[in-house]
């Protein structure tokens, strides 16, 4: 079938020649036409319930009670209190921002290896760092108008020690933050 195929090309002519191979490479696959294209490993990708991603995506989680009433004030805590504390502490380093819940912005940011602080630092974790970062980060804070914020600590994270000491270093420079310890 080939032979036919190749000799009927290069009877019309060489402008024919590559559009109709592209066409039969792509059309046919061991002499029967493909219906859909097949993954690298010649695996269709499994795909979920809706059809619209792969199987590795994690699905969206349904509420048990769909009906569920919304409180008043889970409606509104974004609102009436919309800037959030965040802090990370890791071995090396502490880092604190003040971000706006609504639109997800970073309001004011302080760490440890930004190189204004690295220098004046003995070391960049441990208490000092904290209360400095805390500083800082409440100058910045005032500098774009930001008087009050919120904190709740990760579930990893215990409200004692370093994360304590820049939260009461944001409170002491002029911020107020309000700890919502569950």
């Amino acid at each position: 079938m080939l032979k036919q195929v190749h000799n009927k090309l290069f009877a019309r002519g060489s402008d024919k020649i590559l559009p109709a191979l592209y066409m039969l490479r792509k059309g046919l696959h061991c002499g029967q036409p493909r219906l859909a294209p097949r993954s690298f490993f010649g695996v269709e990708d499994f795909l979920d319930d809706n059809n619209s991603r792969p199987y590795t995506y994690q699905k969206e989680k349904k509420s048990k009670n769909p009906n569920k009433h919304v409180s008043f004030k889970q409606r509104t805590v974004a609102y009436m209190e919309p800037f959030t504390l965040d802090v990370f502490i890791s071995k090396r380093f502490v880092s604190a921002s003040i971000t706006h819940r609504v639109t997800s912005k970073q309001v004011a940011v302080a760490g440890t290896n930004s190189k204004d602080i690295k220098a004046a630092l003995k070391s960049r974790s441990d208490i000092p760092a904290c209360l400095s970062v805390g500083k800082i980060l409440s100058e910045r804070a005032r500098e774009a108008d930001v008087y009050t914020a919120s904190y709740t600590p990760r579930d990893r994270d215990k409200f004692e020690g370093k994360i304590r000491a820049v939260v009461q270093s944001l409170i002491d420079n002029g911020i107020d933050i309000k700890v919502y310890l569950d």
